[in-house]
């Protein structure tokens, strides 16, 4: 047997089959820093139309997180992939920078007494670790190849930030929409702090909850002697009790359970006689809430007499249909309370202790509740308790329970802007489409935005108060403070007095004298971020326009989306995104919260050293990101898996172009039939994956991209083999499916580089003659019109390859032929069946990879299949059983090699 080995043309490529991307994607990412790839990528698009993807930002505090790889390598593929697609689609980053946590950080992890230095000290220590932290997330989002212009990033402890803060702060002011108000609100005693809605977490807790009787002492004729019986599950509140509500049309009654006279709701009466078990009941009469307004009672701990009062929140869902009411403990109770002239009483300090007016003075709240349960207890008004497990609001930073606590703040109306609110949310197009309706919810349900946070590192509310205490908020007054800010920094705050940070001979009729002083508080953090599209942007031009869209975890809705909202159609009208896209939140493989103390967290930092970038950013493009997703190291390992198939269909592809020319391209017309049909189906595969990064349906260009290459290997890329290894070099035959293999690697390259850059570029480096020198300065593929009817004169074709593949494998399992080659393929057809074969023009014996092929006409319903082993001689040099041979060799390949 004679060796043509050295006659066939095998694959041929340096390109590695294992990526060792842990390895040599840092070493990528450093060639595109010192290429200034980005830079190229805006140059060659500037004259394109312009598509922004704004940037909400992470806070600057700690190592980023698995969820902050989501979100940043989600943005990554807008990123790549518009300025792929025909717009100039540049990428600012930014940080969110004030606030408690980095407060917390220097107190905690650096030992710093705040307490013991000046606060513009404290503050310069809180920015320099902020910078430090920002540092170090920039790295870490550069090692997951995002892209961007990481020079010129935007933080909101930049001067020129907080300046741009300040400006628009004054704008709102010009509109009426900041004012200060004394109003129950979250109060954090674990922070000091106020918190907006948007700072909340809920979580289970367990509460007291005890049932009140307060008696009568005018019952206007109809309750005389009687009790009025209250729920509550914050027994801490019952020293704030001011009154106690009804609701105006549910039906009441005055009862006598067990020869105590109470008034409770009649529709509660079954289930309040079971919890509290009362052995006799009667019922002596029954009116509507709306007769019981202006009976008053006696506080059961203090001689206080306070009023019933009528409300509409009160319902009979559960308690007792009568709702304990302490104006400044409670949203619902401040609204009735104030409606009625009640005092707005909150006895409770800044850390959640009580005040000597109370007698629990030095109590925490919530210490207090048993202490309080008892005297009420002693008083002979408990009439029951017990213990209620429920979803209770807490500090999103501290994990700690909040209360409701009325302290003068100020707020930034969400009434007055409603309707442009609501307008705007309804021109914004929502990915999913149920975010117009939770954003829509929000707003109705929204009257104010609690804007002022009792700390010192953030932009303080650039407010003075005259000498009769008078808050003084003019714009011009803050623009003044704001040209200070730009130069100085928001530290000029806490530096000068007061006077000195006012306007040259400014005067107010509050302090004739002249002299004022300053707010000690700062803007809410949402106040900060939420003014991130006013100013943080200007270099590229499209600074208080609209931009394209807002990508963000679902939580935003009631964070930056929010307040992002609020402060652009305060100051613009319009919303400040066109659209948004909002991504679930990451669990482990069993769909438990993911998190460090459970042990089942995974750092985004290990993957990219063990697995590499790419294979965590092809996980990102696997899942359906608008739900919660799952992930683990098997899952991990998995998406490996997949992506290891597509390295080795390039490398394949890679091998078999050694000694292409892409000048001598066969052209379309000129190809066989089925090379054609390839091309047709990659064009079809194109304008899908184009549509689908359209829609941002990434896990949808993930299956395309893997089931195009499953086929692709399936098929066209095992039957070539024939062509490419033993045709002669210089073919025609051979260099068409060259060509169409060039036509595949040009295009997968260009459709993986939003999701897989380092890969692309990789293959891209071994591309003859490539077009770039870096895949993400190339266009996504033009697109081109399918030739369907191609497609689908194809589609029987398949399902006679599916049916002779079955019984290839079942010639095999009986032993008939080993390898296809060994086969014999016999075909029946029908007249109609013998007509579209023919049509096909394409040489089925290569195409089905068979070594003999004969067709029979007959009359049968479709075709029939027949597998024999090959009879006569194996060709040394292409395997396949021809009738004779010559020197080892069959005709073909005879013609070949001589």
């Amino acid at each position: 047997m004679s060796s043509y080995k050295d006659t066939l043309h095998m694959p041929t490529t340096e390109f590695p089959m294992r990526g060792n991307l842990g390895q040599t994607e840092p070493l990528r990412q450093a060639a595109w820093r010192e290429q200034s790839v980005y830079q190229q990528l805006l140059n060659k698009n500037h004259n394109r139309p312009l598509f922004v993807l704004h940037d909400g930002p992470p806070y600057a505090n700690g190592d980023i997180h698995m969820g902050h790889a989501l979100n940043k390598i989600l943005k990554d593929f807008v990123v790549r992939y518009k300025n792929m697609a025909g717009f100039n689609a540049p990428y600012t980053p930014g940080w969110d920078t004030h606030g408690l946590p980095i407060e917390n950080a220097l107190t905690k992890k650096k030992n710093i007494n705040r307490k013991a230095m000046p606060v513009s000290e404290f503050r310069a220590l809180c920015s320099a670790y902020a910078d430090e932290q920002i540092a170090r997330q920039k790295e870490q989002f550069l090692s997951l190849g995002v892209i961007g212009d990481y020079e010129h990033y935007y933080a909101t402890n930049q001067p020129a930030y907080e300046a741009m803060q300040l400006q628009v702060f004054a704008t709102m002011v010009e509109q009426g929409l900041i004012y200060k108000g004394l109003k129950p609100v979250y109060w954090s005693p674990s922070s000091e702090t106020a918190l907006a809605e948007a700072e909340i977490e809920y979580h289970d807790h367990h509460s007291p909850s005890i049932y009140v009787a307060m008696k009568v002492v005018d019952g206007k004729g109809l309750v005389d002697g009687a009790e009025i019986v209250i729920w509550t599950t914050t027994p801490w509140t019952i020293p704030a009790n001011l009154a106690n509500c009804v609701g105006p049309l549910i039906e009441y009654a005055l009862i006598d359970a067990d020869g105590r006279l109470l008034v409770v709701g009649a529709q509660l009466l079954d289930t309040l006689t079971t919890q509290l078990g009362w052995k006799q009941v009667q019922i002596k009469q029954r009116f509507h809430g709306a007769e019981l307004e202006g009976v008053t009672y006696q506080h059961p701990l203090y001689k206080r007499v306070s009023p019933v009062i009528v409300g509409d929140h009160v319902t009979t869902e559960d308690g007792t249909g009568i709702v304990h009411t302490a104006p400044g403990h409670g949203a619902d109770d401040f609204l009735v309370g104030k409606r009625y002239g009640l005092d707005v009483y909150s006895p409770v300090n800044a850390q959640g202790v009580f005040d000597a007016d109370t007698g629990y003075e030095g109590q925490f709240v919530f210490d207090a509740n048993p202490v309080i349960t008892e005297d009420l207890n002693k008083a002979g008004a408990l009439l029951g308790q017990r213990d209620v497990y429920h979803s209770y609001p807490h500090d999103w930073r501290t994990n700690k329970p909040i209360i409701f606590r009325a302290t003068s703040q100020w707020f930034a109306s969400i009434e007055g802007l409603k309707t442009k609110l609501l307008d705007a949310v309804k021109a914004t197009h929502w990915m999913p489409a149920w975010g117009e309706l939770r954003m829509t919810n929000m707003i109705k349900d929204r009257s104010e935005w609690c804007i002022s946070r009792q700390r010192v590192w953030g932009v303080p509310i650039p407010a003075f108060y005259g000498e009769d205490g008078t808050p003084v908020l003019d714009p011009k007054v803050i623009r003044h403070v704001a040209s200070l800010v730009e130069t100085h920094g928001t530290n000029v705050w806490f530096e000068r007095e007061a006077n000195d940070l006012l306007p040259k001979g400014f005067q107010h009729p509050s302090s004739p004298s002249g002299l004022f002083t300053k707010e000690t508080d700062i803007m809410d953090v949402w106040f900060d971020s939420g003014t991130s599209h006013h100013g943080g942007l200007v270099p590229f031009g499209y600074d208080n326009q609209q931009v394209d869209l807002y990508l963000e975890g679902s939580d935003q809705y009631r964070g930056w989306f929010n307040s992002s909202l609020s402060t652009f159609v305060a100051t613009h009208g319009t919303a400040p995104y066109k659209a948004v896209f909002s991504h679930g939140f990451i669990t482990d493989e069993h769909g438990k919260k993911m998190s460090k103390s459970m042990g089942n967290g995974i750092d985004p930092a290990d993957i990219t050293k063990q697995m590499g970038a790419d294979i965590l950013r092809m996980w990102v493009a696997s899942v359906e990101v608008q739900q919660d997703v799952r992930i683990s190291q098997n899952l991990l390992t998995q998406v490996s898996e997949q992506y290891r198939k597509v390295r080795n269909t390039l490398r394949f592809l890679l091998g078999n172009l050694h000694g292409f020319d892409p000048m001598k391209q066969v052209t379309i017309q000129d190809m066989d039939k089925i090379d054609q049909l390839t091309i047709a189906q990659l064009h079809q595969l194109s304008n899908a994956v184009q549509d689908k990064y359209d829609a941002y349906s990434f896990d949808e260009v993930f299956r395309l991209i893997n089931q195009f290459v499953s086929d692709l290997s399936g098929f066209y890329l095992d039957f070539t083999k024939d062509i490419l290894y033993i045709e002669a070099e210089s073919s025609l035959r051979r260099q068409s499916v060259q060509t169409v293999y060039y036509h595949i690697t040009d295009t997968l390259v260009r459709l993986i580089a939003p999701m897989l850059p380092h890969t692309a570029d990789e293959v891209l480096s071994y591309m003859p003659d490539p077009a770039a020198a870096f895949a993400q300065l190339l266009d996504m593929p033009a697109r081109v019109e399918v030739d369907q009817a191609l497609i689908n004169l194809f589609e029987n074709f398949y399902t006679l390859r599916d049916d002779v593949l079955k019984a290839l494998e079942l010639a095999r399992s009986d032993k008939v032929i080993g390898k296809s080659f060994e086969a014999k393929l016999t075909l029946t057809l029908n007249a109609d069946w013998k007509r579209y074969v023919d049509s096909l023009a394409t040489n089925l014996q290569q195409a089905l990879i068979v070594s003999q092929l004969e067709i029979v006409v007959a009359d049968v319903a479709s075709y029939t299949i027949e597998i024999t082993k090959a009879q006569g001689h194996t060709c040394d040099r292409c395997w396949q059983v021809v009738e004779t041979i010559n020197d080892g060799l069959c005709k073909r390949c005879e013609s070949i090699v001589r």
